[in-house]
Formats: C-alpha cells, sequence, structure tokens
C-alpha cells in the first residue's frame, strides 16, 4: 500500500542520523512508552465518541507510535516493521484453524477456547493462565484471567451465579470491618472486586471501562453541587452532608436526562 510505504519513508527521514529531526532523533522504545498509552487512551475515547472522524486521526497517532519503534528496532538491527506485520499475520493463520484450516467450531465461545489453547502450545506454557504485564489495569486484568480460566471450564454458569459470589464476599467483607481487621479487609476488598469482574464479564461488560463510565459520572454530579453552591455564594466545604445529598439527587435528574 503506498500510503503505508509513504508512512515508512518519513520516518526514516525524520530518524536519519545526519538529516533527520533532533526531536525523533532523541527518542528510545522507553521514552516512546507514555505516548503509546496517551495514543491508546485517546483511542478509547475517540470509540466511546462514535464519531468516525477522531477515530480515524487517533488510529493514525497510534500507528505513528508501532511504526516509531519498529524504525528504532530496525536501525539497531533487532527487527524491521515488515517482520512485526509478517509475525501477526502468521499468528493470525494459526489462531483461526477454522478460517484458514479444517477444524470446526459451534460459535464465538469455541473460537476463543480455541484460540487460547494453541496459544498455550505456541507458547509452551506451564499455565493456561498468562504473565500481564505488572501495569495492566487490574479490573482488566481480572477480566481476562477469569476469562482464561473459563476456556478449560473453571468458571460459574451465568452471570446471577457469580453475582451470589458478590453477596458472600460483601458479607466476608462487612464480618472483617465489623471485627476492625483491615488487612483482612483489604484482602477481602479485593475478593470483593474480582468477583464484581466476573459478573461484568459474564454479561459482556468490560468492567474497566464500566468504572471509568462511573467515574465521569461521579465527577458530574459532583461539580454540580459544587456549581450550585457557588451560586449561592457559599464554598462547598460549609455545606452540610444533607444539602449535598439533595443537591445530588437533583444532579442525577438534571445531569442524567442530558448526558
Amino acid at each position: 500500500m503506498k500510503e503505508f510505504s509513504r508512512l515508512l519513508a518519513i520516518m526514516k527521514k525524520l530518524r536519519h542520523p545526519r538529516r533527520g529531526c533532533p526531536w525523533d532523533l532523541q527518542q528510545t522504545p522507553a521514552s516512546l512508552k507514555e505516548y503509546v498509552l496517551e495514543e491508546a487512551h485517546e483511542l478509547i475515547e475517540a470509540i466511546d465518541g462514535e464519531d468516525p472522524g477522531p477515530v480515524r486521526e487517533e488510529l493514525g497517532d497510534l500507528l505513528l507510535q508501532i511504526v516509531f519503534l519498529a524504525q528504532i528496532a530496525a536501525e539497531q538491527g533487532a527487527f524491521s516493521i515488515a517482520e512485526v506485520i509478517e509475525g501477526i499475520s502468521d499468528k493470525l493463520v494459526r489462531r483461526h484453524p477454522h478460517i484458514f484450516g479444517r477444524t470446526r467450531v459451534s460459535g464465538a465461545d469455541e473460537v476463543k477456547a480455541n484460540w487460547e489453547q494453541i496459544k498455550i502450545v505456541e507458547k509452551n506454557k506451564p499455565s493456561v493462565i498468562s504473565d500481564y504485564p505488572a501495569s495492566m489495569p487490574s479490573l482488566l486484568l481480572a477480566k481476562r484471567i477469569a476469562s482464561q480460566a473459563s476456556g478449560v471450564g473453571f468458571d460459574w454458569g451465568d452471570a446471577s451465579q457469580a453475582l451470589e459470589k458478590v453477596v458472600e464476599e460483601t458479607a466476608e467483607l462487612r464480618a472483617e470491618i465489623n471485627a476492625g481487621r483491615r488487612h483482612q479487609a483489604e484482602n477481602e476488598v479485593g475478593d470483593l472486586l474480582f468477583a464484581v469482574a466476573n459478573v461484568a464479564r459474564l454479561l459482556e461488560i468490560n468492567p474497566e471501562f464500566a468504572l471509568a463510565s462511573t467515574n465521569r459520572k461521579f465527577t458530574r454530579r459532583f461539580r454540580f453541587i459544587e456549581t450550585e453552591l457557588r451560586k449561592q455564594g457559599r464554598d462547598i466545604a460549609s455545606a452540610t452532608l444533607a444539602e449535598m445529598e439533595e443537591l445530588w439527587q437533583r444532579s442525577k435528574a438534571e445531569l442524567d436526562e442530558t448526558s
């Protein structure tokens, strides 16, 4: 594709040892990590906006980081962008034997299970559960490792059954709080969050995105309280809990209607 070839040529020019861009020449894989993460988050936000224009732009920004990293690797003699593309192409073929081979599947769940089994064989993994990066968001990680365990049948039957685990973990957390055992309560909070993540997974809801949505909603409602109090010439620190609760209920009615 000529467009992709043009992008590669531009990146090579930017990284030219004598005539390249000083900033681009300073970059390393370590320095680009923050940009990879930033562009991934901006792409997610654009997808949530459901406007194809920003999605197209953010896809380009993320692609730039991939090409940038591959160019640095090529300069170091490690690998080329062609090898990156070839590697993912081969992986897609291997892990879709129902498309490129003779394997038969009954639906998406079986495709997912086959993918995990093929990964185990390819990587000679000692466990069904992969080794994930320590920086991966914990709710997303909970969803992924539970999903991998589910691939070999270790799972609840449905979300309703998983919800019973949430009830159980809530009771255990309450017991530790009442007993004043903070360390044990911390463990139970983790168990409760894991259980909730599994309910979300079985409902085909991404718990990370669900929590992000709630964070935004809480922020909108809280700022509404602050704004309304400022209209009264008051600071939020001077308001009573009852007053804030009344404004909170108003925010739910007024903001949620327009969001």
